[in-house]
């Protein structure tokens, strides 16, 4: 008994010890990485606004389903039970003396009940253009609805390029800063070892200490930068705040392969607010158009069957008719006039929004171009600064410890090293920054 109560102490054990490990694999299970198209796929697919878009896009379908039914038939059954009462009372007083006084005492009144069915169909032969052109109308927001989906989409990407973007700025500027303070513990220790030696004096042991602080204080906060960085893109992207990610691609440098004016051109023809707003001058176009259709005569067909009885379900008695209507507004005291008037001034609108919006595109083209072209420009310098940076450190830094240098030049020469680094990671981050702003100026997908 006592032996198999050991046994059952080891088997407890263990299954803790497996229970355990399993936890503690999952809690320190790495983060996941992400790259950038990764981050991409999961905005467009996390995204409230893509949700909202396309559900304003399948709105609009439906708006186009109604509106291409209006030129068809319309259908229509009733029935309707109707119960009356009259007074008694009789016509003898208004025929008396006359050869109908006998059936003038008949005493007429009381209760009746009738029951009645109704089976009528309408269907618009011309409406002066009135159906065509709300159908027309449905048909433009479409592809208005469209084009907002892909504005929302590419803002969407853009938002997502920028988040993802700071996040590898941070990473740079986290690593620069940790690079700066191991150069600076390193010399610390130099001018430590050259201090016991009695080659310095103390003077030197506290300004490295202090360097060493200064710059344990700037990793805390580009540690905080990263942090921050790395939320952002975990809310753009939709993941919940709690969530372990990495990012996996870096900064890098492409040539753009096309010229200012391909870009605007580009802009002009493709961007899906310019597409939209263009769209929305040819619904404005048929807006003139069904205003302009109250002045036109209309025509209509309409046929109808009736059954009435005074018993239900009131099928005996039946009776059908057909009419062909026409109709002509002769005088409306000035409502269409107006609303034509109106609907000249919404096309006048909208064809000026049209050319604002290809002005402010090309501007913002421009500007997008011109600050990835000065980004790109620095790219280049910068990175010969930071090998000569490095270098002038190396140098200084073996100098010191020959006795032919001042501790000053060596943490400036420190200095120096980060704040060319600091100019190269923002160089990259400013291209690649302005190429997305330039991508999504001109309505790149």
């Amino acid at each position: 008994m006592i032996k198999s109560r050991g046994w059952l102490k080891f088997l407890i054990m263990a299954l803790s010890c497996v229970m355990l490990l399993l936890y503690s694999k999952g809690a320190l299970a790495a983060p996941v990485e992400l790259s950038l198209n990764d981050s991409i796929s999961l905005a467009l697919k996390n995204s409230s606004s893509m949700k909202i878009a396309k559900a304003d896009k399948e709105t609009s379908v439906w708006a186009v389903a109604e509106a291409k039914a209006k030129f068809g038939p319309c259908l229509t059954y009733s029935h309707k039970d109707t119960r009356t009462g009259l007074p008694a009372f009789t016509l003898e007083k208004y025929f008396a003396g006359t050869s109908l006084a006998g059936i003038a005492s008949t005493a007429f009144g009381g209760t009746y009940t009738s029951f009645g069915n109704t089976l009528s169909v309408s269907i618009p032969l011309y409406t002066g253009g009135n159906l065509e052109g709300l159908r027309d109308q449905a048909d433009s927001n479409l592809q208005v609805a469209d084009f907002e989906v892909k504005k929302a989409e590419q803002q969407l990407k853009f938002d997502t390029l920028i988040a993802y973007f700071n996040v590898l700025k941070a990473g740079a500027q986290l690593q620069v800063n940790q690079e700066s303070l191991d150069n600076l513990t390193s010399h610390l220790n130099s001018v430590q070892i050259q201090f016991d030696a009695g080659a310095v004096n103390k003077s030197d042991v506290l300004s490295s200490e202090v360097e060493v602080v200064n710059s344990q204080q700037e990793l805390i906060k580009a540690k905080n930068d990263y942090d921050l960085a790395l939320a952002s893109l975990k809310d753009v992207i939709g993941l919940p705040p709690n969530s372990e990610i990495k990012v996996k691609d870096e900064l890098e440098y492409k040539k753009y392969p096309l010229s200012l004016e391909e870009c605007i051109k580009y802009a002009l023809d493709c961007r899906p607010d310019i597409s939209g707003m263009q769209t929305k001058v040819e619904f404005a176009k048929n807006g003139v158009k069904v205003a302009k259709s109250n002045n036109l005569p209309q025509l209509n067909f309409n046929g109808s069957n009736n059954w009435n009885d005074d018993k239900f379900p009131g099928a005996k008695q039946d009776y059908w008719m057909v009419s062909l209507t026409a109709s002509i507004n002769v005088f409306d005291s000035g409502l269409t006039k107006a609303k034509i008037r109106e609907a000249e001034n919404s096309l006048d609108k909208a064809v000026e929004q049209v050319k604002q919006s290809r002005k402010a595109a090309a501007l913002e083209v421009s500007q997008a171009y011109l600050s990835l072209k000065a980004a790109e420009e620095r790219i280049e310098t910068s990175k010969v600064a930071v090998e000569k940076a490095q270098e002038a450190f190396r140098i200084n830094e073996i100098r010191y410890r020959e006795g032919e240098n001042t501790n000053l030049a060596v943490i400036d020469s420190q200095l120096a090293v980060e704040k060319a680094q600091n100019n190269y990671h923002q160089a990259l981050y400013d291209y690649n920054s302005s190429k997305a702003k330039l991508d999504k100026a001109i309505g790149i997908d």
